[in-house]
Formats: C-alpha cells, sequence, structure tokens
C-alpha cells in the first residue's frame, strides 16, 4: 500500500520548545496510532521504523515523535510532568496534522507508559485507545507492580503486546494485572519475543513479530467505538 511520510515539529510543552515527528499516513487510513520511543532510543530506531512500515502496509497511519531529552541528543530524561505533557501535545499534533481519522496512543516501552499515565490522571482528547508495544511492567530483576497502578484509572480500551521472553513483564504479574482491568485490556502474547521484539527460531509460528502485532492491531481496532 502506498503512503505519504511528512517530517514536522510541534511544541512539546511551552518551556521545552519543539520536538520532531514523523507522520507515515497510507492511502485511505481510517486510524492512526501516535507512536512514542523507548528510553534509550529515538523515533528513527529501527523498532519504531519497522512498526510504523509494517502498519502502513495494513493501512494504519503512525506518527512518531521525539520526547525533549532525545531531541537534545539523549542524557538525563525530564520531568514526569514534562513527558506526559509530550504525550498530550503529540497527539494534539497528530490530530491536526490528519484530523479526518481515529487516533490512538501508545508506544515502544518507556513512552507506552508515559502514555497510559497521561491518559489516567485526565482523558486525552480525540484519543480511542492506547497500544503498548512491551509495556514495562518493572524493571529488570526487580519484579512488581507499581508501574501499573495507574491503568485502573484509564478509561479507554488498552492493548498490551508483550513478548513470553520479555524481562521487563514477567508474565505471572503482567497476566493477572490485565485481568483485573476487565474488559478495557487485551493481552496479545508473542512467543519467544523479548522485550526489543527478538525472537528464537523455535518461535511457534512462522509469521514475522512485526506482521503479527500490525495484524493484531487491525483486528483490535475493529472492536473499538471509532
Amino acid at each position: 500500500m502506498s503512503y505519504k511520510t511528512i517530517e514536522s515539529k510541534f511544541i512539546a510543552t511551552p518551556e521545552k520548545g519543539e520536538v520532531s515527528s514523523i507522520l507515515m499516513r497510507p492511502d485511505d487510513a481510517k486510524w492512526l496510532l501516535v507512536l512514542g520511543h523507548g528510553a534509550g532510543t529515538n523515533m528513527r530506531h529501527s523498532t519504531l521504523q519497522t512498526i510504523a512500515e509494517r502498519l502502513a502496509d495494513i493501512g494504519i497511519a503512525t506518527f512518531r515523535y521525539q520526547f525533549p531529552y532525545m531531541e537534545r541528543g539523549g542524557g538525563g530524561r525530564e520531568s514526569e510532568a514534562v513527558a506526559l505533557q509530550t504525550v498530550r501535545s503529540a497527539a494534539a499534533a497528530a490530530h491536526e496534522a490528519a484530523g479526518d481519522v481515529f487516533i490512538l496512543v501508545g508506544g515502544h516501552s518507556y513512552s507506552g507508559r508515559m502514555s497510559s499515565m497521561s491518559a489516567a490522571k485526565e482523558p486525552i482528547e480525540h484519543v480511542k485507545g492506547l497500544v503498548f508495544f512491551a509495556f514495562p511492567l518493572h524493571p529488570s530483576g526487580r519484579e512488581g507492580t507499581e508501574r501499573a497502578e495507574h491503568l485502573t484509572d484509564v478509561t479507554i480500551p488498552m492493548l498490551f503486546l508483550s513478548g513470553t521472553r520479555d524481562k521487563l513483564a514477567n508474565l505471572e504479574l503482567l497476566e493477572p494485572v490485565c485481568e483485573k482491568l476487565g474488559d478495557k485490556a487485551t493481552l496479545h502474547l508473542l512467543d519467544t519475543a523479548d522485550h526489543g521484539f527478538k525472537v528464537l527460531k523455535r518461535r511457534k509460528t512462522e509469521e514475522d513479530v512485526f506482521v503479527e502485532m500490525a495484524r493484531v492491531i487491525s483486528e483490535w481496532v475493529e472492536t473499538l467505538d471509532g
């Protein structure tokens, strides 16, 4: 499927100024995913690029963006307040750039958690659902569910795409978290995938893991109120 790619900037917060974005929009897209990066990567990382390409293949647009600390080249992350506002600003910028589509928000690891925390504090305008690519339930080697406590305050549907070898999301902890959230949460397990979506040769399916994630998202959005 053909698509257009447009690079632009938007104001993350008044204090931090502009950050970069990439809109990848297939012809006739009905849904757009506002897609954030992991804590140590950026919007051009191969993981986000591949996610965006596989979604474009099936007609779903993406709006990738930078957090201010990564726009400056990395280093220390800014405050939680800045991160949460950046998510909201990205969603608003995506809506302005492609206002005739339904909006989802999410991202890989860190940005997924920032998206859910922002939505838990106050609903994000125009957003129909949250998509987590490897939700970081806990730090590696320090298992717990404190990072999931805010999810009960989220009012829109959530899709968790989690690898069975993800060291930041022990399934014995993640599965009960999702069960507690009831109909709001959908958990899809990616066989043998780790936190960065690397898979083993003994994977039970021949389907590419990024193709699988795109397919699951496409099926999931059909259940949402568009």
